[in-house]
């Protein structure tokens, strides 16, 4: 976080116009001390508010100045009127001390038009408004500790009294008195312990810009204190906040803007709100996307979290991937693993989970044992789709973990292995992280009738010049009218054999040549110059009733399940060696005349998506490039 010291030199390092109406005592007169006496027990003749009114203090004008009340605007420096930029530039080797405001009992920021002060003193003969850090026994005594012989060095600044003159406009003048002892009739003391800071302010201005500040000073409990103090808020982030009340300037950045966006809410400064929401939307990144999410959700901001979500959906791995990914609450991750359109494969998703479990287990102070994971991540495990990962990742995985009950396993094989799948007690809703419109492409130009099947899969080789997403196959129905098909569909990577996607469902048909969609479970990433295996087996199945028994292997045991499964066919069958029993299914239409490139081009933006098809070697029930089954591809890109 900045102190405001930071912010200060900042502010410094801006233009010239920007000084003249944004910083809050970069024109604050010089002391001179060239006359002995206590400070702070007299204010000027012209000017009876150059100093705080608490205190009533202001140091003698400049020597042989007049003093009479009735002169109202004496000169000082070269020219009258006190203005600074000519004395500046007539003494370009001089250079202004930090200036500091003066804090308590009376002391000010500047009374006179000039100020005489040795070297060895000047850096604490003068002290910055913006530098409240510094408490007020040390702003005391730095204005105690000013020696009171004439100096050797004159640097001209630009008076307090008839500050009024050099300012054009009413915002230039209300931007003068930010952090400004003069007229200030308020202080407040903003944060903790040792960083405290006593910032002056002015209740009018503050009343005119935020209804929370007007109720504070004229509602019917207002406060008659003099000093309030904000223990809550941060100094750096109330300073911004007075900054936009009296100067509709924006000084927020990266370190900053979510105290500033906590005050603006506090104080009900919406517009305010809105350039700090519009800062962390241009600065919305995957790698900060959940910690943003976790503060939209604290502080009520609807917009920003919605952006924020729909972030993670784009980028889901990266999210997760990110170091504050493991310190949102739970509330946080239950509300990303609801949502349907997240782009990851469920069983990373349960990894990114039993992370964050982790963690969390130690910031509760509990040992990280199954039971505890299972213990913090509470109902979020419930919004893990354990049912939409394959086989052989939930058994590598979850099922191992000991984070799932052995009742839940068990169900989950179940699901996994015999149809009709059972019910579970988790999620089976495919996510959907694609947008966009939906793609097909067909690679045969005319259709033929009776295509045979024998329990063998089709299956063709392809690949793509581009990164595409798959969600599904278009296949050929039956020959004999409505007919029923149970179906297992597959994408393979060619080279390491790995099943990147599958599901096991049905289709009807109703005996046209159309093609029939069937869609997997969730999209399968295609990347480009890739070989990939598309593979369809259609099923049957007997209606006898029979037993089956198998086993399913639950972590370091083997438990004998016994089942009644009511398998269905249209056709009798030959017994298979597994839970399926596959037969000769009703013949089908099959496509023939087929391409061996088919490209598919974008309406809207001309992109042109370019498949090539081969012979997948291997145990196939005759699908070619020529002719076969599989004629459709459904895609994203």
């Amino acid at each position: 976080m900045r102190c405001c010291v930071c912010l200060f030199q900042q502010s410094l390092q801006c233009s010239p116009s920007k000084m003249a109406a944004g910083e809050s005592n970069s024109r604050s007169s010089c002391l001179n001390l060239s006359n002995s006496g206590p400070l702070g027990n007299a204010p000027p003749s012209n000017s009876a508010h150059s100093s705080p009114a608490s205190s009533g203090g202001a140091v003698a004008a400049a020597g042989g100045m007049n003093r009479s009340a009735g002169n109202a605007n004496p000169r000082s420096g070269p020219e009258s009127g006190g203005g600074a930029e000519p004395a500046l530039r007539s003494t370009p080797s001089v250079h202004n001390p930090p200036r500091q405001s003066v804090c308590p009992s009376g002391a000010t920021s500047g009374a006179a038009s000039n100020m005489t002060a040795t070297p060895s003193s000047s850096s604490s003969s003068s002290s910055s408004s913006a530098s409240t850090a510094s408490s007020s026994a040390d702003a005391s005594a730095a204005v105690a500790s000013l020696p009171s012989s004439p100096a050797s060095v004159l640097v001209y600044r630009e008076p307090v009294y008839n500050w009024q003159a050099t300012k054009s406009t009413v915002k230039e003048r209300f931007a003068f008195l930010f952090n400004n002892e003069v007229l200030s009739d308020v202080h407040f003391l903003v944060g903790k312990g040792m960083g405290v800071q006593r910032i002056p302010a002015h209740r009018f201005a503050l009343a005119v810009g935020s209804a929370v500040f007007d109720a504070m000073f004229n509602g019917g409990m207002a406060t008659t204190s003099t000093e309030i103090e904000l223990p809550d808020v941060e100094p750096a982030a109330f300073l911004a906040l007075l900054k936009f009340l009296y100067s509709d300037e924006v000084q927020i950045g990266p370190e900053t803007v979510m105290t500033t966006l906590y005050s603006a809410k506090k104080y009900a400064v919406p517009a305010l709100e809105a350039h700090c929401v519009e800062f962390l939307k241009k600065n919305l990144r995957a790698d900060n996307a959940f910690m943003l999410l976790t503060q939209a959700r604290l502080f009520d901001e609807p917009q920003l979290a919605s952006l924020c979500l729909e972030n993670i959906d784009k980028n889901t791995a990266d999210a997760l991937a990110a170091e504050g990914f493991t310190d949102i609450d739970l509330d946080t991750l239950v509300a990303v693993l609801e949502r349907d359109t997240l782009g990851l494969r469920e069983v990373r998703l349960f990894g990114a989970a039993v992370r964050w479990a982790e963690a969390e287990a130690q910031r509760q102070q509990l040992q990280p044992t199954p039971e505890n994971k299972r213990r913090v991540l509470g109902k979020a495990l419930s919004l893990i789709r354990f049912p939409l990962m394959t086989i052989e990742e939930f058994a590598a995985g979850p099922a191992q973990s000991g984070i799932l009950t052995d009742r839940e396993v068990v169900s989950l094989f179940l699901h996994f292995t015999v149809n009709p799948k059972p019910h579970v007690e988790f999620i089976d809703r495919p996510r959907c992280c694609l947008r966009g419109k939906e793609c097909s492409i067909t690679r045969f130009s005319q259709v033929e009738s009776r295509w045979g099947y024998s329990g063998t899969s089709d299956r063709i080789r392809f690949s793509v010049n581009r990164r595409i997403f798959v969600v599904g196959f278009g296949l050929y129905g039956s020959i004999h009218g409505p007919t029923d098909y149970q179906v297992n569909i597959q994408i393979i990577h060619t080279d390491s054999n790995t099943v990147l996607g599958q599901n096991d469902t049905g289709f009807s048909c109703d005996g046209t040549a159309s093609t029939f969609r069937v869609m997997f479970k969730e999209p399968v990433e295609i990347l480009p110059s890739v070989n990939y295996i598309a593979c369809a087996t259609l099923k049957v199945f007997n209606r006898n009733p029979w037993d089956l028994e198998f086993c399913v292997r639950v972590k370091d045991f083997t438990m004998q399940i016994s089942l009644w499964v009511q398998v269905n066919s249209m056709d009798n069958g030959q017994l298979d060696n597994g839970p399926f029993l596959t037969a000769h299914g009703p013949d089908s239409h099959y496509g023939t005349k087929g391409m061996r490139k088919v490209t598919h081009e974008a309406p809207a933006t001309g992109t042109k998506t370019c498949f090539t098809f081969c012979y997948a070697a291997g145990n196939n029930n005759g699908t070619s490039v020529e002719d076969g089954q599989i004629p459709e591809v459904i895609f994203y890109t």
